[in-house]
C-alpha cells in the first residue's frame, strides 16, 4: 500500500537514543510499531483499522499506551525540539483548536511528567 506512513531511517535514529531500554523479552520491531502508531494518529483511525503492514493492532495499542504513561513520546517531542529550537518552547499550528473542559487536567493526572517538572524548576 502507497498511502502507509514509514519513518526515514534518519527519522529514526533520532528517536530511538529516546526509547526505553527492553527488558526481558526483546520488542517487536520499533520502526514498524512507531510508524503505525503515528499512521494511526495522524490519520484518526481506530487502532483495530491500523493495516496489518504496521503489525498486530493490539501491539500498536500496548506500546502507545506503555510509553504514553512511561513519558516516553513527552522525551522525545522535548528532546527534538530542543535539538533545533529553544527548549521550553511549544509551538501548535492551527487555526482552529477544541479542547474539552476537562483538558486543562492532564498535566495534573502526569501526563504531561516533563513539562511539569521543567516548570517547577524554572
Amino acid at each position: 500500500m502507497s498511502d502507509l506512513f514509514w519513518l526515514s531511517n534518519r527519522q529514526f535514529s533520532r528517536m530511538r537514543p529516546y526509547f526505553p531500554l527492553a527488558h526481558g523479552v526483546p520488542r517487536s520491531d520499533d520502526l514498524r510499531v512507531i510508524s503505525g502508531i503515528i499512521h494511526v494518529i495522524r490519520n484518526g483511525l481506530r487502532w483495530r483499522d491500523a493495516p496489518d503492514d504496521y503489525g498486530p493492532h493490539k501491539t500498536l495499542y500496548n506500546r502507545f499506551v506503555r510509553w504514553s504513561r512511561l513519558g516516553v513520546f513527552d522525551r522525545i517531542f522535548s528532546g527534538l525540539a530542543a535539538e533545533d529550537g529553544e527548549a521550553g518552547t511549544l509551538q501548535i499550528d492551527a487555526t482552529h483548536l477544541k479542547a474539552h473542559r476537562t483538558a486543562c487536567s492532564l498535566a495534573k493526572k502526569g501526563m504531561f511528567r516533563a513539562t511539569l517538572v521543567a516548570q517547577k524548576a524554572g
